[in-house]
């Protein structure tokens, strides 16, 4: 693969390394091609490019594209607070349309710490990724203790008068934990979210999904995301959320979710068990990442 053709218009003679900014339903990365030479920046070093005054315009997560002997490309991402995940759902979307686009293939595998999923052309800037099947065992997402994860013991608010409870529990290569509620605004979503992040019932943190289900094929969603806050969107919030809500009843297996950045459509195919996310990809610009 070539790298000019990867980062379009970006010059690869330049000492610093180029970048694409791109969105997916609004979720922002800065995406750096790590085909030549590595890219692991420090958590201190993450967090000062997410700075506003870096200029590069702020970012949910950073991505790193890498060489991959098993795929056609690895793919690492490093929330605005530095620390690593092992996925991103929208990264995968927007990362799968780059390598779509530069191989001239139909379908490209990704790999990630979360391991590997494959990305397919779904329409004009759209693009359909194959997130695996959902992890739904308490071990798998995980939990400090046994309980049932389609609806886990944990609560916000008074005993006898909860604001949020029983919400249900998903690993989609990251851990979710998603509450069935009407109320999502900004401040008792960032209150509720930034409360539970770090529960300790969830040795390694988790994403809050605030989900409210409008019929049986359609989610309005809102997700505070572990180490990036309140986002547009979240890909993996998005299907922990349809999955959910269908093993609740509330849903058919397929819905549509609307996020603050746009719609995700989520299949969670009976067949195979796994869940599809389709959703818009939107290049921003490209640039170079500022030098140390």
């Amino acid at each position: 693969m070539k790298a000019g053709k990867f980062l379009y218009e970006a010059d690869m003679t330049q000492a610093a390394r180029p970048y694409i900014r791109m969105n997916g339903a609004g979720n922002a990365f800065i995406v750096v091609q790590a085909f030549e030479a590595p890219f692991h920046p420090t958590e201190a070093e993450v967090r000062a490019l997410a700075a506003p005054e870096v200029g590069l315009g702020g970012f949910d997560q950073l991505i790193g594209v890498e060489p991959s002997e098993s795929a056609d490309a690895f793919m690492r991402v490093w929330n605005a607070d530095g620390s690593m995940v092992q996925t991103c759902g929208n990264a995968l979307r927007c990362v799968g349309w780059l390598l779509l686009e530069a191989t001239g293939k139909e379908e490209v595998v990704i790999d990630t710490l979360g391991g590997p999923t494959t990305a397919r052309r779904a329409g004009d800037h759209q693009v359909t990724v194959d997130m695996g099947q959902p992890r739904l065992d308490w071990t798998e997402v995980p939990l400090a203790e046994e309980m049932d994860t389609r609806g886990i013991e944990l609560q916000v608010g008074p005993i006898d008068a909860p604001l949020l409870h029983t919400p249900g529990a998903v690993s989609m290569g990251n851990p979710h934990v998603v509450f069935f509620t009407d109320q999502q605004d900004d401040a008792f979503v960032r209150g509720s979210g930034s409360l539970i992040e770090h529960h300790p019932l969830f040795p390694e943190g988790v994403n809050v999904g605030f989900a409210r289900v409008i019929d049986r094929g359609h989610i309005r969603l809102r997700v505070w995301e572990r180490g990036a806050g309140l986002t547009l969107a979240c890909g993996t919030g998005a299907c922990a959320a349809l999955v959910a809500t269908a093993r609740r009843g509330l849903t058919e297996r397929k819905a549509t979710v609307v996020v603050d950045g746009g719609e995700l459509i989520i299949d969670w195919d009976e067949a195979s068990g796994h869940v599809f996310m389709t959703g818009p990809v939107e290049t921003e610009r490209t640039g170079l990442l500022p030098q140390s």
